[in-house]
């Protein structure tokens, strides 16, 4: 260990956890609660135990933290090629990579196992799917190709029915029409944040759509069919008899603001109309988990 190592890993307690939280992304983190709260209570015949959840929740919890950490561990280096990125922990200096190598690996080895005692084995085996895929498809194939995209929405689609097993203890259609949701919902959201960065992803080498489709012609066209495919996706929980009236009336109200800002993006490629795709993104989804949470039937 080098002195200049020495000093980092001697840094005060409070700026050293500060860096540990950071690399583990909390926000995003939030976000995989959420679906995987909603996929529970979805899975649950009766109103669900508080217990058994917040178990399950903290499972999830360490398992995310741990695959976000191995995440920026492996991109580290491109990491410090973007504006957006150069200020994290590992491409800054803040953290060795050794010890983020371990933290991560640590956390999703403990979520795994929080997940086995506290759940059950499938919804340990689907987070550690989750973990896979995130890690040993989507994270290696973003320098390599555009498709890395549907490896990614693949991955942030899972939580929810991770969620539903740990509750129902099976699998059902059920989850995988809220699995849908989450994977068209992941590809729009993916492509407003790409184009609005897409020159830092392209000095970090990442070979996404946004950076290959210059004039922004095809990542509009593509978040506007994805949000289209939201329309008849969003209104399976009530075909199959998993929410009500008011959850079908209210997906297609979101799911036709979400394709209204998405056609403005089609015809308008600038930074402030991707902008406002991407907050509508972060406005439909909540609103949509949230009125499927209300209006699910046998509650």
């Amino acid at each position: 260990m080098t002195p200049a190592a020495i000093l980092r890993f001697g840094r005060p307690v409070r700026r050293r956890l500060a860096d540990y939280l950071t690399l583990a992304k909390p926000r995003v983190v939030v976000m995989v609660l959420v679906t995987t709260t909603v996929g529970y209570f979805l899975g649950s015949t009766t109103p669900p135990a508080l217990l058994p959840l917040v178990r399950t929740l903290v499972g999830t919890a360490l398992a995310a933290a741990g695959t976000l950490a191995l995440n920026q561990w492996m991109e580290r280096d491109r990491d410090a090629r973007m504006a957006r990125t150069r200020r994290r922990p590992l491409p800054d200096g803040r953290l060795l990579s050794a010890e983020a190598f371990a933290l991560g690996a640590t956390l999703l080895v403990a979520g795994l196992a929080v997940l086995v005692l506290a759940a059950n084995e499938l919804t340990a085996a689907l987070t550690g799917a989750i973990a896979v895929v995130y890690l040993l498809v989507y994270t290696p194939l973003k320098p390599v190709t555009p498709l890395s995209m549907i490896a990614g929405a693949i991955s942030g689609a899972l939580p929810p029915v991770a969620g539903w097993t740990a509750s129902a203890g099976q699998l059902g259609p059920e989850p995988w029409a809220l699995a849908g949701v989450l994977f068209f919902w992941q590809i729009t959201h993916t492509l407003a944040i790409g184009h609005l960065y897409r020159r830092d992803y392209a000095r970090a080498g990442m070979r996404i759509l946004p950076v290959l489709d210059e004039d922004g012609a095809s990542t509009s066209l593509q978040a506007f069919i994805n949000c289209l495919a939201l329309l008849p996706v969003g209104v399976l929980p009530t075909l199959i008899g998993l929410t009500g009236s008011v959850y079908l009336v209210l997906s297609i109200v979101l799911a036709l603001g979400f394709l209204w800002t998405a056609a403005r993006f089609v015809h308008d490629r600038s930074p402030t109309a991707a902008r406002r795709l991407l907050m509508a993104s972060l406005v439909y989804l909540p609103a949509l988990l949230a009125s499927m949470a209300f209006d699910c039937r046998g509650r």
